[in-house]
């Protein structure tokens, strides 16, 4: 389940009852993939174990009910990947590459720039990320008063995303919430006790 304290709507409202405001969904691909490598398998993941980038894009669109625009951020330093590029634009995402010197965190510095600039646009904004570089700009786009939320591993966050939640952020996890996987993780977490099934460890 989402923890989600959602603030006043920022969006307008069409004549057919949906919403006139765009949703940006910016990915730290970089960010999920080493955490679900490092601190989930332990390895590198196989493809059929990434996420399936376009259920992101579904699933903020559903929640929200809003024109979602992807934007997927990558540090393409070392080459162009261009297999993968194209593979997200047929799944309707915007491909971000970036380069940068080997002490630049380029990706990270792109997010929050363009975090920054979306605070001038009517929009909200949905984070892929576990990552707490990005909580300066996420408390300042809740200031404004408009739809914040984060997709991750909920026990993987930044603990800032948990402070902010007070503030208006939503919170979805990856697999649980936004099924993004095809199959379960191997991951151990505190379970509410509605959802405890002992027929999972029996």
């Amino acid at each position: 389940m989402a923890a989600a304290q959602s603030p006043p709507p920022s969006a307008s409202s069409t004549d057919d009852g949906g919403s006139d405001v765009l949703t940006y969904l910016l990915v730290d691909g970089e960010n999920i993939d080493a955490t679900l490598g490092t601190s989930i398998l332990g390895r590198r993941p196989q493809p059929d174990e990434r996420p399936r980038w376009d259920r992101l894009l579904t699933f903020a669109r559903d929640t929200w009910g809003q024109e979602v625009r992807g934007l997927f951020f990558l540090n393409a330093s070392s080459g162009m990947p261009m297999s993968f590029i194209q593979a997200l634009k047929a799944l309707g995402f915007q491909p971000v590459p970036l380069s940068g010197d080997s002490d630049v965190k380029v990706v990270d510095v792109a997010i929050q720039r363009t975090l920054r600039a979306i605070r001038d646009r009517d929009a909200d904004v949905m984070l892929v990320s576990h990552d707490g570089d990005f909580l300066e700009e996420l408390e300042g786009l809740l200031e404004d008063e408009r739809r914040v939320g984060v997709m991750a591993f909920r026990e993987f966050r930044n603990s800032g995303f948990t402070a902010l939640q007070a503030d208006g952020l939503e919170s979805f996890d990856l697999e649980f919430d936004v099924k993004a996987f095809t199959s379960p993780l191997p991951r151990i977490r505190v379970i509410p006790i509605e959802e405890f099934d002992p027929a999972q460890f029996l």
